[in-house]
């Protein structure tokens, strides 16, 4: 058996990695190498001398894929879909990361519901059951944190309560101190404007000093 070249090396790398997800397969329609879920397809690879061709569905990368230079829209009507092919003439030439991460969007993409909820967070570099130790430990450690904050959550919340009763109180003393010391005010200024009044009335019906009061007297009648 011949030995593997290194493109061939690189495709077996992609390869492992593609079947460490949930329900992943393989496939050989037409020669090429399927990697399936579902019976659906997420990775086309093809190895052909120390070429390398890969086709995978990127809708949410597309635009930014196809800005590379060894990229295209896949055939056949594929890239409308969001299908990327990528072409390299030899295995130094292969973004291994890149191509990695192309690999778990396609499979986002087509697999069910129920397998993509069994993956890591986006950015994970290992899908499938090597990461759920990790999920696990991640969740227990949540959880922990949870039981180890909740009594001084609930004890902020009564004190925040306490000060809230005690400052709408204290908001309501002040209210009320407010609004008898205005009605205080008021009838101190009733009270001051009424004596004015009054002085004033009496001042004016009073004949002034040293001054007699008009009498009227009657006159006498002119004798004829």
């Amino acid at each position: 058996m011949p030995a593997e070249n290194e493109t061939q090396k690189v495709e077996a790398v992609l390869r492992e990695h593609a079947m460490s997800y949930p329900g992943a397969h393989e496939d050989f329609p037409w020669g090429h190498r399927a990697m399936k879920v579902n019976d659906k397809t997420f990775l086309f690879m093809t190895v052909d001398g120390e070429k390398l061709n890969l086709s995978a569905k990127l809708p949410e990368s597309k635009d930014a894929a196809l800005t590379l230079p060894f990229t295209e829209p896949t055939e056949y009507g594929l890239g409308k879909s969001g299908w990327v092919t990528a072409h390299f003439e030899e295995a130094s030439q292969v973004p291994v990361p890149v191509i990695k991460a192309w690999i778990d969007e396609s499979y986002r993409a087509i697999a069910p519901k129920k397998l993509v909820d069994q993956l890591p967070a986006r950015g994970t570099a290992v899908p499938g059951p090597a990461a759920k130790p990790a999920r696990k430990a991640a969740a227990s450690k949540k959880a922990a944190v949870r039981r180890a904050v909740a009594p001084a959550k609930k004890a902020a919340k009564k004190v925040v309560g306490k000060v809230k009763t005690v400052a709408k109180k204290a908001a309501a003393r002040v209210k009320t101190a407010a609004k008898k010391a205005t009605q205080k005010a008021g009838k101190a200024v009733a009270k001051t404007a009424s004596a004015a009044k009054a002085k004033s009335a009496r001042k004016a019906a009073a004949p002034a000093r040293g001054k007699r009061a008009a009498t009227s007297t009657p006159k006498r009648a002119r004798r004829s």
